[in-house]
């Protein structure tokens, strides 16, 4: 009898501990549920670094030979206003002549028209001088005091901004983004009455780099927002 009783206790003492146990286990399975996902945005505004500046014109006639004596003139000329104002040799490509004949389209409506021949040549600036090109671009009407239009409008042919330094910012940007997903999710941790815990889970995001506006191309706006879990703790 003695022996039953002894064994009792030792069962329920077992029982209990295991109940102990189990709620424990319980309790720390839910806590390890309760977490809080949160976004941390990073914005910063950096000038263009790099500028790809085509220049375009047109050259009209009916004799090809001819046209290419012209062009061959016209593309020294744009090449020594680009050197006098600044921009190096090996910064300026020129592109293959791109020649159309207006007699031999099928559908054009080109047959009163005194030229056969429409060709298009483009010289290309690609340089890390982007005030340079800029004030450039506003000084291009001088070209027509050396018998040169240079012509626009054509989307091929669009002036293109970059920012090519996203290496250098990043460790910043990351930083700050990572603060701001911080503070909001210890925000959110008081509001609820809870300890903000580790992370758990991290995204750091896409960057992106847009113009700052329709205005400024050479203002670029780059972004990141990275995505973080928190923990929660009572």
């Amino acid at each position: 009898m003695k022996n039953f009783r002894i064994e009792s206790l030792i069962l329920a003492i077992g029982l209990l501990l295991l109940g102990i146990c189990i709620q424990k286990g319980f309790k720390s399975f839910a806590e390890r549920d309760r977490s809080v996902n949160v976004k941390g945005l990073a914005e910063m505004e950096v000038p263009a670094d790099k500028v790809t500046w085509p220049l375009m014109y047109k050259s009209l006639g009916n004799d090809l030979n001819a046209l290419y004596d012209n062009i061959k003139n016209s593309n020294k000329i744009i090449t020594q206003f680009l050197i006098e104002k600044g921009i190096d040799e090996k910064e300026i490509s020129i592109n293959a002549p791109e020649i159309i004949d207006l007699k031999a389209e099928r559908y054009s409506n080109n047959d009163n028209s005194p030229y056969r021949y429409n060709v298009t040549t483009v010289i290309t600036v690609t340089s890390n001088k982007v005030d340079l090109v800029r004030s450039l671009i506003a000084e291009q009407g001088e070209l027509l005091k050396r018998g040169i239009a240079v012509t626009g409008g054509d989307y091929r042919y669009n002036v293109q901004y970059e920012y090519t330094g996203l290496n250098s910012i990043k460790p910043q940007m990351i930083e700050e983004a990572t603060k701001n997903a911080r503070q909001a999710a210890e925000k959110f941790a008081k509001d609820s009455e809870s300890e903000l815990g580790k992370i758990r889970h991290a995204n750091q995001g896409q960057f992106t780099i847009t113009d700052r506006d329709a205005n400024t191309p050479y203002i670029k706006k780059v972004r990141v927002v990275t995505t973080i879990d928190y923990s929660l703790e009572d």
